[in-house]
């Protein structure tokens, strides 16, 4: 070392310049790697306390899907489309993630449902009760329930849910008691309304009344003056 520096004198370089590069090439170095190495120590961590193992269900940044690997940089999701997400593990330490299969693959599947004002609220959670019920992926404990949530701007809106044994299987569940429940409610005349607004018109000084002919041409306006 002590040679090189005799050298760089002898040949007439600043080492006060030299000193200046190779500072601002490590903090440049330093910026460079801090990703990779939060990105390794995030990695190390998953493999630890394994919060998300391969074959969770998990969501993540926007991401839904099934973890097929772990690195130690990065996590592989393979999202329902087939798609293959790679997700930094420092996102995985730092952000939310939402792990369906943690613990076990027990869930509950929830339903809203919007009926008609002036329908009968007991016969409505009855209908939803029944249709949880029947259905054989909905466990009988913890018991299916439905609840009233409140009056909605066009409608009454109800909540029913069930607890499945493998919440895998949600989706097709929940898809299958939809179409149950729209079948109930058709057959005991339960009305789902579609949403809709009234206008109420409080004067209509000043509106000119036009009507159109059979033919398509507009009528002249009546005679407002009687």
């Amino acid at each position: 070392a002590l040679a090189l520096v005799l050298g760089v004198s002898a040949a007439g370089l600043d080492l006060s310049n030299i000193a200046l590069i190779a500072g601002a090439l490590s903090v440049g170095i330093g910026f460079g790697l801090q990703n990779i190495v939060n990105n390794f120590v995030s990695g190390l961590i998953l493999l630890i306390e394994r919060p998300i193992k391969v074959g969770d269900w998990i969501v993540v940044g926007g991401y839904e899907g099934t973890v097929r690997r772990i690195n130690v940089r990065a996590t592989e999701i393979e999202t329902f489309q087939r798609a293959t997400v790679i997700v930094p593990n420092s996102e995985v330490i730092s952000g939310a993630v939402t792990n369906w299969t943690h613990r076990d693959k027990y869930g509950r599947v929830e339903i809203p449902v919007g009926v008609a004002y002036g329908s009968d609220v007991q016969q409505v959670m009855a209908t939803l009760k029944a249709c949880l019920d029947d259905h054989p992926d909905i466990l009988r404990w913890p018991e299916p329930y439905v609840l009233f949530r409140g009056f909605g701007e066009s409608s009454l809106d109800f909540e029913a849910r069930g607890y499945v044994a493998n919440v895998e299987r949600r989706l097709r569940i929940s898809s299958e008691l939809c179409q149950a429940i729209e079948r109930a409610l058709r057959e005991t005349g339960i009305e789902i309304p579609f949403p809709q607004r009234d206008l109420h018109i409080r004067s209509a000084e000043g509106l000119t009344l036009r009507a159109t002919s059979p033919t398509g041409t507009p009528s002249p306006a009546p005679d407002q003056s009687t």
